[in-house]
């Protein structure tokens, strides 16, 4: 009680700068001072302050909980965050791992084109050989052919020449005889 009747005390100071009687109510400082400390009562009589400190708590209240529900969703965020982040790098492992096997893999079709390239050449190059000796082989009997004829030429040149009609026909007959002799 002693603190309220010090808040009274200090509350009308300025009451008492007043001129006239102060307990009178033609003095508007009494009258303004009366006001307030009905007021004060009322407010207390109505426990507006326990009222306004229920609403308080209850704000307290409801700002912790979305300090909480803000936390949780922060720790939440931040666990989808780091999920997210062990995906890419996961992720980015198996890109790099594509990528080098794509690469081994050109690699080694390259290499294998090389290889099928050098078979190739060398099949070619046996191929153009082959043909170069057939084409050589052909030229040489065209050219023992071509001796053969002209040596045949030649040899019936000069037996025409050598042989008289009479032996002519005698030869004629023995071969004559030795193709009936061997076909038989």
């Amino acid at each position: 009680m002693k603190k309220l009747s010090l808040l009274f005390l200090i509350a009308a100071q300025p009451a008492f700068a007043a001129t006239g009687p102060f307990f009178s109510l033609w003095n508007t400082n009494f009258i303004v001072m009366l006001a307030f400390l009905l007021f004060v009562g009322l407010v207390l009589y109505a426990k507006v302050p326990g009222t306004l400190g229920k609403m308080l708590d209850k704000r307290s209240g409801n700002i912790r909980s979305d300090l909480d529900e803000a936390r949780r969703l922060r720790e939440e965020a931040q666990s989808v965050l780091a999920s997210y982040e062990r995906k890419a790098r996961e992720v980015q492992g198996q890109a790099d791992q594509i990528i080098a096997a794509a690469k081994r893999d050109a690699e080694a079709m390259a290499e294998k084109a090389r290889e099928d390239l050098q078979v190739s050449i060398a099949r070619r190059l046996k191929a153009a050989e082959e043909q170069i000796a057939s084409a050589e082989a052909q030229a040489v009997r065209d050219v023992k052919h071509r001796a053969v004829s002209v040596a045949v030429a030649a040899a019936g040149d000069v037996l025409a020449k050598q042989f008289t009609a009479k032996d002519r026909a005698a030869l004629i007959d023995a071969s004559l005889g030795e193709v009936a002799s061997r076909f038989n």
